[in-house]
């Protein structure tokens, strides 16, 4: 289930992103920012479920997944704790 398996990440996705290891992007993914990064894998798994979301929320409102990723990354980006790298829509990284 892709929201029990997101909840699961969530605490060491909140514990990087305060690191500055990992940011939100403007397409509403995450990136890692600090290399080298053990956590790939966590990155990775944590974006293709929120791909397979925007791609069943794009379906019901008949758009694109892509275009669903960046209203959620505008949502993202208003809600982040202070501190997490973001990506702003000219795609510079800033600390919220």
């Amino acid at each position: 289930d892709i929201k029990s398996r997101m909840r699961a990440r969530l605490p060491e996705i909140v514990a990087l992103k305060a690191q500055g290891a990992i940011g939100e992007n403007n397409q509403g993914y995450l990136t890692v920012l600090k290399q080298p990064s053990d956590q790939q894998a966590l990155v990775a798994a944590e974006n293709e479920d929120r791909r397979m979301v925007y791609t069943a929320i794009a379906k019901k409102q008949n758009t694109t997944a892509a275009l669903v990723g960046q209203r959620r990354a505008l949502q993202i980006a208003q809600n982040a704790e202070p501190g997490t790298m973001i990506q702003n829509s000219s795609g510079e990284w800033k600390k919220k």
